[in-house]
């Protein structure tokens, strides 16, 4: 998908020389997928507790 941006220079320099990403496009896909990454796991938590598997480990382990 094209899209046109207003994306600080100076930010995008920095983030580019942190990375060694060399492309405008790979940063931004590698800054999209960091966030997903870092906010999936947060939604997960919201279950913990909630969701009773009803699991009995000894008996898992003892297989």
């Amino acid at each position: 998908m094209r899209t046109t941006l207003e994306l600080p220079e100076a930010l995008l320099r920095e983030a580019m020389a942190l990375t060694k990403i060399s492309t405008k496009t790979e940063l931004i896909r590698y800054a999209l997928e960091n966030v997903v990454q870092r906010e999936n796991p947060k939604e997960l938590a919201g279950y913990f507790g909630v969701i009773d598997l009803d699991i009995d480990l000894d008996e898992l382990r003892n297989r």
